[in-house]
Order: C-alpha cells, then structure tokens, then sequence
C-alpha cells in the first residue's frame, strides 16, 4: 500500500487475493495485512489501546484511521486553499529552520 493510499483499496485487493489462495488462517493474514501498512497506520496501531485477534477487526480498525487520515488531510488542503498565506509563512518558515 502506498503511502498516501486508501485502506479501503487494499482492504479490497486483499480479500481478491484470499478469494483466489484459499484462507492462510487468521494469524498468516493479519500478518501479510499489517506487513503492506505504510507508516502512518503502523504508528497509530502501536498506540492502540487493545490488541487486535481478527483479521475484521483490525480492517475495521483501519479502515477508521484512513478516513481520519484522509479527513485530516482534506482539512490541511481547504485551509491552505482558503488561506493562501498560511502556506507562505508555513513554507518560509520551514526554509529559515532548515538554513
């Protein structure tokens, strides 16, 4: 899974996938699930406040910080849209801190 990816895609794509190589057993695939998250699920997975036993739970648990993800990111855009300075100041900010 890309980094900026949907989950929902993946998700699809794995269950394609278990259709056709038959069920690896609930363990197998939750690893070979986890193994594709790109590094901002990993991280909020890490912080989970309860271990995850199926494969369904951890796609729903997922699944919900995606659409955070991607919420949170289509917020960034609309304010950096609606406010075209706060891009500015962001960037040359970053610049002076990184001379």
């Amino acid at each position: 899974m890309k980094e900026g990816g949907h989950v929902s895609l993946y998700i699809a794509n794995l269950r394609s996938l278990v259709s056709r190589i038959g069920d690896w057993g609930e363990r197998a695939l939750i690893h070979h699930f986890r193994k594709g998250f790109p590094s901002r699920i990993l991280d909020q997975l890490a912080s989970h406040p309860s271990r995850i036993d199926f494969l369904q739970d951890l796609m729903d648990v997922t699944l919900e910080l995606d659409t955070r993800y991607h919420e949170g990111q289509k917020q960034k855009g609309n304010y950096q849209e609606k406010n075209p300075e706060a891009l500015k100041s962001n960037s040359s900010h970053h610049q002076n801190s990184s001379s």
